[in-house]
């Protein structure tokens, strides 16, 4: 099982900072020694640590969409990505 960390600050806070968010990840190595990913944006912290056992060489999280509007880090698989990539493009998402 992977590892997933986060930290938000809202209202005018600072955004956190990324030696703590990385410090966070870093807890977390156990989980997940394979990959580790970062982001910060907007007050938002994600971090991951990846067990690779599907799709070794991709994978890579945090996952955005084409603008980077959205972003997520996630454990689990999804089974049903097709179907889903053909629907986020046809409603004009870019992959």
């Amino acid at each position: 099982m992977c590892g997933i960390a986060g930290i938000a600050r809202f209202t005018g806070r600072p955004a956190p900072s990324a030696d703590t968010l990385a410090s966070m990840v870093s807890t977390l190595h156990h989980r997940g020694p394979d990959d580790d990913g970062l982001d910060i944006a907007d007050g938002v912290g994600l971090g991951m640590r990846r067990l690779a056992v599907i799709d070794i060489e991709g994978g890579a999280q945090p996952v955005f969409n084409e603008d980077r509007s959205v972003r997520a880090v996630f454990n689990g698989e999804i089974y049903n990505f097709r179907q889903l990539k053909d629907e986020l493009t046809r409603r004009g998402h870019i992959f």
